[in-house]
């Protein structure tokens, strides 16, 4: 059956082999066009190389503000005309920003592609940042705050853990950054920063879908070819220190009543092969019911209620981390220290045949589904460019995955994860609430 399994699962990916074209405008701006007229349907997606990390640390949260920001209007489009612009063409739209990038895009009938570049024209080059602006969506980005980090149960895990993993490098701030600094941040700090990433040479362009190609790139020349290229962006590099003993931190969470353990490891950029291999140790780890530690600390011996493991990759570095909530009467010590026999495991003994075929069809699968839709592949085609710098990735990528070896999950194993190269955070119940 694993046999059959794998035949289909290849049979499939060599079939979706992903075909498309990418050549530059004269302005810098880096343009993919990807045909496929499976479906009426078409995507008009720009990614720009801005995120978290290009903020100043006194003004953090920017590239999030922009994310909506760049929604509010241009000079062609009103305010609060953009969405209906979309969903009365028959389009969807969306767009997120992460600690490396922000991404736009908008999905309309084939025949209204034309539409889609306009617009995304528009917002690189006509946007519309003033004070109405700026004040609506800082009550916007306030509110999402309160909802995703505030006042969710564990909602600062993460920055808590960013925080302590990084001394030196922007990554050390989340992504949705401080409301006093977007609160104290001038209007003319907003256009600054929308003069000096917002441009044609620090973006790609995707086209994915339905579409003539040529007709298409006379459009893309239209609308974007006349907007003037921007100052060369000069990046600062940021090399942190390695972690040699173990970080120990504490925090304290009102919204919760159930203390939750965290292990995490600082790892290499998501471009290495052993950030792929760390994803194959993610997963063998924690992913699903039959993965080791839910297996053995939730099910088995009923010491967590709940268990998992993730790599938080990122453009210059990542993050593995590993979390567990006791259930009584096991504490956080107790599951820290399953985790380490795993972990410990994984150092010293060869996973299974059985366990890398397993690895090795789901990974397959994931690739396959990754690439079933046309918002996946522009998204994976612009991720490509932009953050590895090979577009042919989309393609090759699961290469590099299929001819991971269990040689070396011991070695990156016994590499990134040892407990002198970690941060140990005891997240609990704040001591107000445990009084209450």
């Amino acid at each position: 059956m694993a046999l059959s399994a794998t035949l289909l699962l290849g049979g499939a990916v060599s079939a979706q082999k992903v075909a498309f074209e990418e050549y530059n405008l004269d302005n810098g701006l880096h343009v993919i066009l990807q045909n496929d007229p499976s479906a009426p349907v078409v995507i008009t997606s720009v990614m720009y190389h801005v995120g978290a990390k290009d903020e100043n640390s006194k003004r953090t949260g920017f590239a999030h503000f922009f994310e909506h920001l760049l929604f509010e209007g241009t000079e062609n489009i009103k305010r609060g005309e953009w969405f209906k612009i979309v969903t009365g063409n028959g389009g969807t739209n969306n767009a997120n920003t992460t600690e490396d990038r922000t991404y736009y895009y908008e999905i309309f009938p084939s025949n209204n592609l034309e539409l889609g570049l306009w617009m995304e024209s528009e917002r690189m080059r006509h946007p519309v940042i003033n004070k109405i602006g700026v004040d609506t969506q800082n009550e916007v980005v306030k509110e999402e705050k309160r909802l995703r980090y505030d006042n969710s149960p564990y909602g600062q895990m993460i920055p808590e853990v960013k925080k302590k993993m990084f001394t030196k490098h922007p990554y050390r701030w989340t992504t949705i950054g401080s409301m006093d600094h977007l609160d104290a941040a001038k209007l003319e700090e907003f256009q600054d920063f929308n003069k000096k990433f917002y441009i044609p040479n620090n973006a790609v362009l995707v086209v994915a879908g339905d579409f003539k190609s040529d007709q298409t790139k006379e459009w893309v020349q239209k609308y974007f070819g006349a907007i003037k290229k921007g100052t060369p962006i000069e990046r600062e590099t940021f090399v942190e220190e390695p972690i040699t003993q173990t970080i120990k931190a504490k925090f304290e969470d009102g919204n919760i009543q159930i203390p939750m353990v965290v292990a995490a490891y600082r790892t290499p950029s998501m471009k290495t092969r052993d950030a792929r291999v760390l994803d194959f140790i993610s997963t063998i780890l924690s992913d699903g019911k039959s993965s080791r530690l839910y297996k053995k600390i939730v099910d088995d011996k009923k010491m967590a209620l709940q268990i998992g493991a993730f790599s938080y990759s990122q453009e210059d570095y990542g993050t593995y981390i590993l979390y567990g909530l006791p259930q009584a009467p096991s504490t956080s010590e107790n599951i820290l220290t399953e985790i380490d026999s795993e972990i410990v495991k994984l150092q010293t003994e060869l996973i299974s045949d059985k366990e890398l075929q397993k690895l090795q069809n789901k990974y397959e699968n994931q690739y396959v589904n990754s690439n079933a839709s046309i918002d996946g592949v522009a998204d994976n085609l612009a991720t490509f460019y932009m953050l590895y710098k090979d577009v042919n990735l989309i393609n090759t990528e699961i290469e590099m995955y299929r001819s991971i070896t269990p040689e070396e999950i011991r070695t990156v194993a016994k590499k990134y994860l040892n407990t002198n190269q970690r941060l140990v955070l005891d997240y609990v119940p704040s001591s107000d609430k445990a009084k209450k």
